[in-house]
């Protein structure tokens, strides 16, 4: 069975239908690039998924049925870029926190509760770190703790929404390795959009790209091509690969880079963990 099916799939949100009519599946285990230009549907796709946004046309699907909000086999790791609710909030409460599906009370916890979530913890590499505020901590600190609050109850598929923003190059490496590490010992299927092809290409097993209302699936060589890109960016792009690197240009400006740049401040989501 497929993990995710879209069936002719229409997706619109305040009445701007912005992926239509697509068709895609996604297989158990892998390990799907999530790209495309800003408003192309990357964050869209994933609240459809999480049962947040029911399809204006056709169907989607999650494990075979329709999606379900709070469905405990899909973790979820929202865009960080608004400051958590309160950052004063140690990272081991905030962690328990999403156990029992409270979202900022403190439970209490079990000794089976407890031994999973310092399991996790330690897997991400967060033990020590749980126990300082949320406030003293990095970007890439939160964002350690975010993957490891998704990671509870053994999820089957894993949604990372733009895990990499404001991350320096270090921690986007830690993180992309971390998730690719659970995601192929546990098979676990995952979605992981991001503003650049790049640092995710050793990862992937096939990329999804989203623009112009559309979707591509399939392997880099596939999907990454000027035929393919043009349509979905509904512009003129250039594929140039070179020293190991794909760069994606339109008269001669790399559109990923200059996207990512241009989007600091935009698209806010408030969302948290499914």
């Amino acid at each position: 069975m497929n993990v995710i099916e879209l069936d002719h799939a229409t997706l619109a949100i305040g009445g701007r239908r912005v992926l239509v009519d697509n068709s895609f599946a996604i297989k158990p285990g892998e390990f799907i690039g999530v790209l495309g230009p800003n408003g192309a549907g990357k964050t869209t796709l994933m609240r459809a998924i999480l049962g947040l946004l029911p399809p204006t046309a056709g169907a989607v699907r999650v494990f075979g049925r329709a999606p379900q909000r709070g469905n405990p086999a899909i973790g979820y790791v929202p865009q960080t870029r608004t400051l958590l609710p309160d950052v004063r909030v140690r990272g081991l409460d905030f962690i328990a926190s999403s156990v029992h599906g409270e979202r900022w009370g403190i439970p209490t916890l079990g000794d089976p509760a407890r031994i999973e979530i310092n399991a996790t913890l330690a897997q991400v590499g967060a033990r020590e770190l749980a126990e300082r505020s949320l406030s003293e901590m990095s970007g890439g600190e939160r964002q350690r703790l975010m993957l490891a609050q998704a990671l509870l109850g053994e999820p089957q598929l894993l949604l990372l929404d733009e895990p990499l923003i404001n991350l320096d190059y270090r921690y986007q490496e830690t993180v992309i390795e971390l998730v690719h590490r659970f995601a192929r010992d546990r098979n676990i299927t995952v979605l992981f959009s991001a503003h650049e092809l790049n640092q995710l290409v050793g990862a992937l097993d096939r990329v999804l790209y989203l623009g112009n209302g559309h979707a591509a699936l399939g392997t880099v060589a596939e999907v990454v091509t000027a035929p393919v890109l043009s349509r979905l960016y509904g512009a003129d792009i250039d594929v140039v690969r070179a020293d190991g690197h794909i760069f994606v240009l339109s008269r001669g400006r790399d559109v990923e880079r200059a996207d990512h740049l241009h989007d600091d401040g935009h698209h806010n989501h408030g969302h948290h963990h499914a």
